[in-house]
């Protein structure tokens, strides 16, 4: 699966686990959502984007923990116009 964010920046994708392009664990998917290591929404999933919504902060999910991985190089993507804000990921 690719994913990237909002603005287009390329996300790895593992199992249900999703890392940022540096390889930083960034949540795991629960449904259309993605969750931190710390309980808190993180994003949806529209399409292959994802994308906060501040009307789904309020979820949580329950913690996990796991490691980091090796970084991307893959290529940004032109930005999307759908609902939504970037979510706040390290690059």
């Amino acid at each position: 699966m690719n994913l990237y964010t909002k603005n287009g920046r390329p996300l790895q994708v593992s199992g249900d686990k999703v890392y940022s392009r540096s390889g930083t664990i960034v949540g795991r998917i629960r449904q259309d959502r993605v969750y931190g290591t710390d309980r808190r929404y993180v994003g949806t999933i529209v399409g292959e984007r994802l994308v906060y919504r501040s009307t789904h902060c309020a979820d949580a999910s329950s913690s996990f923990s796991v490691a980091n991985r090796a970084g991307s190089a893959r290529a940004n993507r032109v930005g999307s116009a759908i609902w939504g804000d970037e979510p706040n990921i390290p690059d």
